[in-house]
């Protein structure tokens, strides 16, 4: 897994590389989808994601940014800081999809480094 969050990685800061800070977040998403397409990485876009309540899949309009290869889940941002609930939704959709490891990538830095967070359950 380490290794597809690598690669990951590499496609999003080549995306920053290129456009910098300060676009609306569906620029880097669409950006960040033709990366990921040119490196051969499988993903959805906007993966519908059914809340479970009480035995039930429930469609409450939930979507993750992007859901790479049925595990890895994406959530991008273009804001100033990332706050406790855009880490709580990354950690939730993680939980909801099954999936052990997500990134928020926050495009909006100067440095993309900055704006990367890991998560693992």
């Amino acid at each position: 897994m380490n290794n597809l969050t690598e690669k990951v990685i590499g496609c999003a800061i080549e995306v920053h590389r290129v456009l910098g800070p300060g676009l609306l977040e569906s620029t880097y998403e669409r950006c960040l989808m033709k990366e990921l397409s040119e490196a051969g990485i499988k993903f959805v876009r906007q993966a519908a994601l059914p809340v479970k309540y009480k035995g039930e899949e429930l469609d409450c309009g939930y979507r993750v940014d992007l859901l790479i290869e049925d595990r890895l889940v994406v959530e991008l941002k273009s804001v100033e800081e990332t706050t406790e609930v855009h880490k709580a939704q990354v950690l939730t959709y993680m939980k909801l999809l099954n999936a052990k490891v997500g990134l928020l990538i926050n495009f909006n830095k100067k440095l993309l480094k900055n704006g990367i967070k890991r998560f693992s359950l």
